[in-house]
């Protein structure tokens, strides 16, 4: 039954599917009228059809109803539309225990696990100071929240369907894995019973399996009843002893050596955080026995309980019984036997079974599906058959309800499945010269996906489909990806070139960089203008090139003029050439004239033999030759000429010297 959008008790809007139990179907649902998100569970069809049970349920749920603790899953509501049974719970964001004992594949860390159970124990402790007994504590009823918190779900429920006719024939509830053995012979449950499933719980947690298991829920009852676990720390010796002995007291078969309490439970667990290798477990004598024996007086009891039970069994199975005398002989002697064990409640599973567990049928063959559906008495409907791209054709893909561990249905229940068709097939479309919209748009009408990139094309607009990768008309699978490669046009951009002459250099550079345009700077010297300004550039002013070309710009730099001493020093030319001995030291005769790049500087005699006051000037970094020239006053004639070529002009001191 499909619920989505349904709207119930005029205010739940079912909106999805979230989860499947063995007694309902789990919704996220809208709360209309205070405007938040809740969890509805709604019951299946086989436990709405039982008015005892409809009735005990309503009871029960109503009693849960009233528990408020940090670590139940609360309950908001319980209603009914025509035979549409639903409670209206909290929302949780998380994982079942199971799932992330799954998921580990392991042991869990044994100071996580025990956090986690002192939740639990204190939910439990909760509801048994309130009456309320669980009856069904297993890790599929145990949400963890994403911030690490448990959630107890589902109190009072279990006990509303084992005291219903709905457990015709001494069918149990629950799952038998976690069964205390009072619940597996169908006795008496109550408090301690909740607190040796806690015990089954904890050891899943701390060594990864279950401590009792076997090919049918038969024979893992029995082990429940008659033989004693592996011990967790043999399994996993990094368990703390402490931890160890809170297991095996939990689990101890008589309820007398058990914790009476999940206070007492709880105070153990709290002093095992704190000095876990401590003994402080008090088990009680029989701890340490190979089988645990169930007392005489337990079995009577059990098989008193167990005639009450059964007396309150199906009508249609009492009518059977009464007109058929000689089956109820033989009945009777086979129950009388197993009465004598304390175990009536299982021979009637045995014979009468009418819970079976969920097999999972997906990527079983149509066929296989069939024949495993008709050997557990259950109905197999074929929903649909879907494309897929994961199961071949032929192949179950899904099935409602959908598998879990230890998942229990009823007989001739009809689990409705999902057939695969296999890989569903298409053919390409031509996509190329279309606008990219319209590509997409077909390749989505033939199933199939879109991979887009983009690149410059000078002949094809901007837009349009130029190529893709897989030709057109060539057939593939749905929902395959088609790449296409889209025109962004030519990709040329083009700019103005700014205006630059008589702008500094830096100007310039930021004009041609805010124009995505580059610069190449070369120098001149123009006397004429300021020093850095631009004296012309290569492309016009207004002049339209493409983004990123270069512009080079003329910049002025003026050369900077220095002074240059000229030092002569003319001793011996002076001597060679200076009047004779007794001539008059300042006449004329004898004399020299210097000349300086063919500027006269002066006359030399004996009394002035050094020139310090020539100076030139030139611009730094221009090439000068300097030429001395020194000629006789009398006859004209040069008696002595050098020079110093390609003098560089420094900025620093210039001081050239001839001697």
């Amino acid at each position: 039954m499909n619920l989505e959008g349904k709207i119930l008790g005029n205010r739940y809007e079912i909106i999805e599917k979230i989860g499947n139990g063995g007694m309902a179907t789990v919704y996220k649902s809208k709360d209309s009228v205070l405007n938040r998100y809740v969890a509805i569970k709604v019951l299946r069809d086989e436990f709405t059809t039982d008015e005892e049970f409809i009735k005990r349920f309503r009871i029960e749920a109503q009693s849960a109803a009233s528990l408020t603790h940090p670590n139940i899953v609360s309950i908001f509501d319980v209603g009914n539309e025509g035979s549409l049974y639903y409670i209206v719970m909290e929302l949780i964001k998380g994982k079942t225990l199971k799932e992330i004992i799954t998921e580990e594949k392991g042991p869990l860390p044994w100071k996580w696990s025990l956090n986690i159970v002192i939740q639990i124990a204190s939910a439990l402790e909760m509801a048994h100071k309130n009456n309320i007994v669980h009856r069904d504590i297993k890790p599929h009823n145990i949400i963890i929240t994403e911030d690490g918190v448990a959630k107890v779900t589902d109190f009072g429920i279990a006990k509303a369907v084992s005291n219903s006719t709905i457990t015709a024939f001494g069918t149990t509830i629950g799952s038998v894995h976690y069964f205390s053995p009072e619940h597996a012979r169908g006795g008496y449950t109550d408090a301690k019973s909740d607190l040796y499933s806690l015990g089954v719980v904890m050891y899943e947690m701390l060594t990864g399996r279950v401590p009792f298991d076997a090919d049918t829920p038969v024979s893992v009852a029995l082990k429940h009843m008659q033989e004693k676990p592996v011990e967790p720390k043999e399994l996993n010796p990094s368990i703390p002893q402490s931890v160890n002995d809170i297991i095996m007291k939990a689990m101890q078969k008589d309820t007398n050596l058990r914790y009476q309490s999940a206070t007492e439970m709880l105070k153990d667990l709290n002093e095992a955080l704190k000095s876990p290798e401590a003994n402080f477990v008090q088990i009680g004598e029989d701890m340490n026995a190979a089988t645990q024996r169930i007392s005489t007086q337990e079995i009577q009891e059990a098989e008193r309980k167990a005639r009450e039970q059964n007396g309150k069994k199906p009508n249609k199975f009492k009518e059977l019984i009464l007109k058929h005398k000689v089956l109820s002989g033989i009945l009777g002697a086979i129950l009388l036997f197993f009465l004598v064990f304390g175990v009536s409640s299982l021979i009637f599973n045995m014979a009468f079974p009418d819970d079976v567990e969920l097999p999972n049928f997906v990527n079983m063959t149509k066929e296989e599906a069939e024949q495993t559906a008709e050997e557990l008495n259950l109905k197999l409907v074929i929903g649909s058959e879907e494309f897929s791209p994961d199961v071949e054709a032929g192949k179950i893909i899904s099935q409602d309800p959908e598998y879990q561990e230890n998942y229990m249905v009823k007989e001739r229940s009809e689990i409705t499945v999902v057939v695969s068709k296999g890989t569903e097939k298409t053919t390409v479309p031509k996509v190329e010269g279309m606008t990219r919209e319209e590509a997409e748009k077909a390749l989505e009408e033939a199933n199939l996906t879109a991979e887009i990139t983009e690149e410059n094309d000078e002949e094809v607009e901007a837009g349009i489909v130029i190529s893709q990768d897989i030709d057109p008309n060539t057939e593939i699978d749905a929902g395959s990806v088609v790449k296409i490669v889209v025109s962004k046009g030519s990709g040329i951009v083009m700019v103005k070139v700014p205006s630059l002459v008589g702008k500094t250099e830096q100007e310039a550079k930021d004009l041609l960089e805010s124009a995505n345009l580059e610069v190449n700077v070369v120098n001149d010297e123009d006397d004429s203008k300021d020093n850095g300004v631009v004296l012309r550039q290569n492309k016009d002013a207004g002049e339209e090139v493409e983004e990123g070309t270069t512009i080079t710009i003329t910049v002025n730099k003026v050369a900077e003029t220095k002074e240059i001493n000229v030092v002569v020093n003319v001793n011996e030319i002076i001597k060679k050439y200076a009047p004779s001995e007794g001539d008059d030291e300042d006449s004329e005769v004898g004399t020299v004239t210097v000349k300086v790049n063919n500027e006269t500087r002066g006359n030399v005699s004996k009394s002035n033999t050094n020139f310090n006051d020539i100076k030139l000037s030139g611009k730094v970094g221009s090439k000068l030759t300097i030429t001395l020239e020194i000629i006789d006053s009398e006859t004209k004639e040069t008696i002595y000429s050098t020079e110093k070529p390609n003098y560089e002009v420094k900025s620093g001191n210039n001081t050239v010297t001839f001697s």
